[in-house]
């Protein structure tokens, strides 16, 4: 059973979204209706499974409809029409206290804006949710100070938001969704707001703690190599439709249609594509040569290892974090990952 169901959902902004229901279903496009009815499309029959443990990634550009849902799955928005489910429960059934309590315990959520509070110190900010979950202060300090210290933010738990650097903040955030230990993460535009490197500092961050942590992360960017980097698996909207569903080398190899090949096109692949991706798997190893071989990590990406392999001509033995043998990668399986269609 998958972890989070999407299915069949409608989202229309507007005065009498159920009288222009119909219209969409019947295919007008997003234009027609906000220019006949004033109503605006925010999402059109998306339906997506996500899978306990993985970080789905959703992208599209800006009015695509990717922030819209996110905010259906712990019902900040109601659909006009669809079902969302979480472990098989129907969130639309669920009343008010059965809704906060699904907010406190099941899922926590990581803004753009960091979404800090003001006068509270780091220590208070990250303990918050567990504040709101009613545990002991004890407790809540412990925690805390676990999830700063896994964030690297040691030293600064007594600092307040306006004394840290816009990327510290963000580890304030994601430090405050990881204390709570809630199954599900949702991140909406979490890192956009920060600089190039601090990004993607915080980017190799949440790779590392998802390693260990193994949560269920909804991730939403308009960014394609952070969509690439991060997802195990990604969806693409566009104007509030579902364009396509798949890992990271379905998008690239395998563009759905000319707006994901739009997007893709200038992909620097060696970036974007991880060992695991392109391995052979053990029981297809026979012939390979095993001698000289590059020992890689399975979550690195190409880049990381690819000069090191052309300099010695080698093929590549993959393994996990604990050294086991996952699978191997030859010259063939390279040239055809970074090669463009």
């Amino acid at each position: 059973m998958s972890k989070i169901e999407i299915n069949n959902v409608y989202k229309i902004f507007g005065n009498n979204p159920a009288k222009v229901l119909p219209m969409v279903k019947d295919g007008a496009s997003k234009e027609d209706i906000l220019e006949k009815t004033g109503h605006t499309v925010g999402l059109d029959d998306v339906s997506i499974n996500i899978e306990e443990g993985e970080i789905f990634v959703c992208m599209g550009l800006s009015g695509s409809g990717k922030s819209t849902l996110i905010r259906h799955l712990n019902r900040l928005i109601d659909p006009t029409e669809g079902e969302i489910l979480i472990e098989g429960t129907n969130v639309m059934s669920l009343n008010n206290q059965q809704l906060i309590d699904l907010r406190r315990q099941k899922m926590s959520m990581v803004f753009q804006r960091f979404g800090l509070f003001p006068h509270k110190t780091v220590i208070q900010n990250v303990g918050y949710g567990l504040e709101m979950q009613g545990k002991a202060e004890e407790e809540i300090k412990k925690v805390a100070m676990e999830k700063i210290n896994a964030v690297g933010l040691n030293g600064f738990e007594n600092q307040y938001p306006n004394q840290l650097s816009g990327g510290m903040q963000q580890r304030v955030g994601l430090a405050r969704a990881l204390a709570t230990d809630t199954d599900i993460m949702l991140m909406d535009e979490a890192f956009s707001a920060l600089d190039p490197l601090i990004r993607s500092d915080m980017q190799k961050q949440l790779i590392d703690l998802q390693s260990e942590l193994k949560k269920t992360i909804v991730f939403i960017t308009h960014d394609l190599d952070e969509s690439l980097k991060l997802g195990d698996h990604i969806g693409i909207l566009n104007a509030g439709k579902l364009v396509q569903v798949g890992t990271p080398v379905d998008i690239i190899m395998n563009p759905a249609d000319d707006y994901v090949a739009a997007f893709v096109k200038d992909v620097n692949r060696a970036k974007v594509i991880k060992a695991k991706i392109i391995m052979r798997p053990l029981d297809q190893s026979n012939g390979i040569d095993k001698n000289n071989l590059v020992k890689v990590q399975e979550d690195q990406f190409i880049e990381d290892f690819l000069p090191e392999v052309v300099c010695n001509n080698s093929n590549c033995e993959v393994v996990d974090k604990k050294g086991n043998v996952k699978g191997y990668i030859t010259h063939n399986e390279l040239q055809k990952s970074l090669k463009k269609t």
